[in-house]
């Protein structure tokens, strides 16, 4: 089945939205995703419902069927390997791949993808942290939890951000808080829920509730 980038866009954009909240994608919250308006959003899940790409029922969402969930699946697959080896080998920094990986992504060939696979050893998550799904599509998951989820005095390594924007990984970056730091929760501040922190058994940071909110740790 042909598509256009902007299906694929949009497939991957319910798969993540779904994945995320765990229930059908609103059409409001494709609209956020996707930097459009509520009609433009409502004219493509119809388009991609006629395909057999989408079930969706108003006032419920829009899921993926197995066909739509495939090519999503496939996309995400393409995207996280290629911002991988952005990184890995281009030196790009990690918040520089995301656009750019947007538009490797649509690049068709099965071939070219399974050797870039092969290229950068398998790798099981991205350079954000994300699970990359393999040639059949299944992820490699494991315990994580939010910073804001720890007790005073527990340990974890970073191993992920739920925020990937460009402002909020240049900032991990000035607080060297990369993926494979060691935290510590030192104290916890209940008027704006702000959270002490020892970072690297170096040196102490007082951390927002906005960015404990999106750091994933592994205890």
């Amino acid at each position: 089945m042909e598509l256009s980038h902007t299906e694929e866009n949009y497939l991957k954009a319910v798969f993540k939205i779904s994945e995320r909240k765990g229930k059908p994608a609103s059409t409001n919250a494709i609209s956020q995703a996707m930097d459009t308006s509520a009609a433009s959003v409502t004219d493509m899940v119809k388009r991609l419902s006629e395909k057999g790409l989408i079930h969706y029922e108003r006032y419920r969402g829009a899921a993926l069927t197995e066909e739509g969930a495939r090519i999503a699946t496939h996309l995400v697959r393409k995207h996280r390997l290629w911002e991988s080896f952005l990184v890995d080998h281009l030196h790009f920094t990690w918040d520089e791949v995301h656009e750019i990986a947007e538009q490797l992504e649509h690049i068709k060939s099965p071939t070219l993808v399974e050797r870039l696979d092969e290229f950068l050893g398998f790798p099981k998550f991205d350079p954000h942290g994300d699970p990359i799904p393999d040639a059949e599509g299944n992820f490699t998951f494991r315990k994580q939890a939010l910073l804001s989820d720890l007790k005073e005095n527990e340990r974890g390594i970073v191993v992920g951000v739920q925020d990937h924007s460009t402002a909020f990984l240049q900032y991990l970056d000035r607080m060297e808080l990369v993926l494979g730091t060691e935290i510590e929760v030192l104290e916890r501040f209940d008027y704006d829920e702000s959270v002490k922190v020892r970072i690297a058994e170096e040196r102490e940071q007082i951390l927002s509730k906005k960015v404990s909110q999106h750091l994933f740790v592994q205890r």
